[in-house]
């Protein structure tokens, strides 16, 4: 029976499955689609009397998925996107120097990630790279969503438990308290997270950064809690746009600093915080086919990365 329901089931179906989901109903459906309406209904219904269970429930304003339907949904997007990776890969193995790959990068890393898509599409001028930025949290749900093939990213000290994901860590970094070049604290050499706590801090939304939990650490370790924020934002831009035109302070990657080239206008203060000290690295979804383009892209980071260190 399971082998019939696989052969008398069609990728156009899975395909006509997601849009109606999407839609949130079948009318609305059917010219993204390119069908009428009764040929979208008539599809559905041939999957559920396939399957013997409803994939949608009829509302008054349109369809919403079953459990079923969230189910098989799921794997549609599974084998839809190892569908793409397999035709990227053919592809790529007809001309190596075209492709696709999708990247995620925390801002923080934006520069390196930038290096490295520099460094490939100078060997390789017809890959084309979709990249998204965004915080470490949000970079894993676009792993296991399948919007993304590789992240560069902080890693947690307990990556491990992330079952569903893989890491590549390609060097040491820890945090440091940063400032505009121009601002008086550069002058000192005897500082220490107490002597700071009243100055003005530049922190992200507590319960949106990824880099809270190290920060908190590195406070609590020194016998403190966090300072109020003066200012609470989560643009990475912003940051540094206030760091480097007032008297802000801000917890952020050393490596931000020093990569590509000594950043121009901030500099770390002096102090250390190795508690924070953690692996910057390359995240993928686990047990998802690398494709040619993805391990190029981790070769090259390798070798970008070994000039941070």
């Amino acid at each position: 029976m399971d082998d019939l329901r696989l052969r008398r089931l069609k990728l156009r179906d899975l395909h006509v499955l997601d849009a109606v989901a999407e839609a949130g109903s079948m009318a609305k459906a059917a010219p993204r689609l390119g069908m009428s309406q009764p040929a979208v209904s008539r599809v559905v219904a041939d999957m559920e009397h396939l399957l013997g269970v409803p994939l949608f429930d009829r509302t008054s304003t349109g369809v919403e998925l079953t459990r079923f339907g969230h189910a098989l949904r799921r794997r549609t997007t599974a084998v839809t996107d190892e569908l793409k990776q397999g035709l990227g890969e053919l592809a790529f193995l007809a001309d190596p120097t075209q492709g696709e790959i999708r990247i995620g990068t925390t801002e923080p890393m934006a520069a390196l990630t930038a290096t490295i898509i520099q460094n490939i599409s100078e060997m390789h001028g017809r890959i084309r790279f979709v990249v998204s930025a965004a915080d470490t949290l949000a970079l894993h749900e676009k792993l296991r969503h399948r919007e993304i093939d590789i992240a560069v990213t902080r890693m947690a000290a307990d990556f491990d438990r992330y079952l569903d994901l893989v890491g590549e860590p390609l060097f040491e970094d820890e945090l440091a308290v940063i400032a505009g070049k121009h601002n008086p604290l550069m002058r000192r050499r005897h500082l220490t997270l107490r002597s700071l706590t009243n100055e003005k801090w530049l922190l992200g939304p507590p319960a949106m950064s990824f880099l809270r939990p190290f920060i908190e650490e590195a406070f609590r370790n020194e016998g403190l809690d966090v300072p109020a924020a003066t200012v609470t934002c989560g643009s990475y831009a912003m940051q540094i746009n206030l760091l480097a035109a007032g008297p802000f302070l801000a917890i952020l990657p050393r490596a931000t600093l020093r990569y590509p080239a000594p950043h121009a206008t901030l500099a770390p203060l002096r102090i250390r915080m190795p508690t924070t000290r953690r692996p910057v690295g390359l995240v993928r979804l686990k047990h998802r086919h690398i494709s040619p383009t993805v391990n190029l892209f981790c070769r090259v980071a390798r070798e970008a990365a070994a000039k941070v260190q």
